[in-house]
């Protein structure tokens, strides 16, 4: 095949196409079948699709191995795709078509003998994260790898907090008429307590903290009673639980496990916790050859040094980088906070030059590499 160009036009237009896919958690097909259509147009080699759905593709020869994963699904919600001047409006503009787009063209200009790079497009991240776990799993002859999401194109995020999701039912004694609530304990009002309790003593201690570097507790769901005129015996209660890079999660276990006991013992109601989720937290190196590289990329394109940042939510990198060691970060063009908004949009200008600044990356790592 002729070595392609890809014009700023073509890319743009790739991403349009992406977000008029609606792809939400494991129903991303349509958009497996779209990249693996580009990534044969665009010389890619060992196309294929594993076991869960993720898309893996091959780009160039020789070292470094960097996989560039990004991925396919979003939060469900439909956005109306247009362009308006330079904003690009679809459910997944930002999080994270735009980050997936982008790495797909810069990994297309790979040529042979300049490095080789895994492309892959990942299902469920937004859901269990089938996806990564496979991979994680599988295993990958890889020297580095980099996670697509919006981070904008001048920060680079090197870390991200644990996550731990608890479910604590907590039950009363017997129940009684609604009319003579004296008689028994009311499941429902000792939750808000204890969980307003729980809140209060795994958060405290924390004043001089930024947002990255703070525990934080966080109620989501309750489910409580079975009758409008009977005092509710039971009442289950979900904590979604954000642990920064300094803790861990088996600690954090340990304080609950405490915590509850005591509470239980104070309010003397029995209270049950169960673990639904626990997601390590994870910090990468800040001076890895590839935050080196990423830190001359933007520098050749935005003009200015990147910012490392933590951020406060949980994401692939924590999965795959308390797994493999190996230098890893998260990146992409595209807002944060512009993710799972009902009009979600990507600035055009940004993710083209996301394409350069992933572009110019792979060749500085292909020159620090081994150093």
């Amino acid at each position: 095949m002729s070595h392609f160009t890809v014009t700023p036009a073509f890319a743009t237009k790739a991403l349009e196409k992406a977000l008029k896919l609606y792809t939400p958690s494991l129903s991303e097909k349509p958009m497996t079948d779209f990249l693996a259509d580009k990534c044969d147009d665009l010389g890619f080699s060992d196309i294929r699709i594993d076991e869960v759905g993720n898309l893996i593709a091959t780009k160039g020869s020789g070292s470094p191995r960097i996989m560039l994963c990004g991925h396919m699904d979003v939060v469900p919600g439909k956005v109306r795709v247009r362009r308006e001047g330079d904003s690009l409006y679809g459910r997944g503009a930002s999080d994270a078509k735009a980050p997936l787009m982008a790495m797909l063209f810069a990994a297309a200009s790979i040529q042979d003998g300049e490095g080789t790079v895994i492309f892959v497009g990942a299902v469920d991240e937004e859901g269990s994260a089938t996806g990564i776990k496979n991979l994680v799993k599988k295993g990958m002859n890889v020297d580095y790898a980099v996670f697509g999401e919006p981070s904008g194109i001048g920060q680079v995020t090197i870390a991200y907090k644990g996550r731990l999701a608890i479910n604590l039912k907590v039950s009363a004694k017997d129940s009684s008429h609604a009319s003579a609530p004296w008689l028994s304990k009311n499941a429902i009002e000792e939750s808000m307590v204890f969980a307003a309790e729980l809140k209060k003593r795994l958060e405290s201690g924390q004043d001089a903290k930024s947002k990255g570097m703070m525990l934080t507790v966080t109620m989501t769901e309750i489910r409580g009673g079975i009758s409008h005129n009977v005092t509710p015996k039971e009442c289950e209660t979900v904590f979604d639980i954000r642990i920064p890079v300094d803790r861990d999660c088996k600690d954090t276990e340990q304080r609950i496990a405490t915590m509850v006991k005591e509470i239980s013992a104070e309010r003397k109601v029995e209270a049950f916790y169960s673990i639904l989720d626990e997601t390590e937290p994870f910090e990468a190196p800040h001076n890895s050859p590839l935050v080196r590289a990423f830190t001359l990329g933007v520098m050749n394109v935005v003009g200015s040094r990147p910012t490392l940042i933590r951020k406060t939510g949980t994401g692939d990198m924590n999965v795959l980088g308390n797994q493999w060691k190996i230098p890893v970060v998260t990146y992409g063009p595209g807002d944060p906070h512009e993710a799972h908004t009902i009009d979600e949009k990507v600035s055009i200008e940004e993710y083209l030059r996301g394409i350069e600044i992933l572009k110019k990356t792979m060749g500085h790592l292909r020159r620090l590499h081994g150093r």
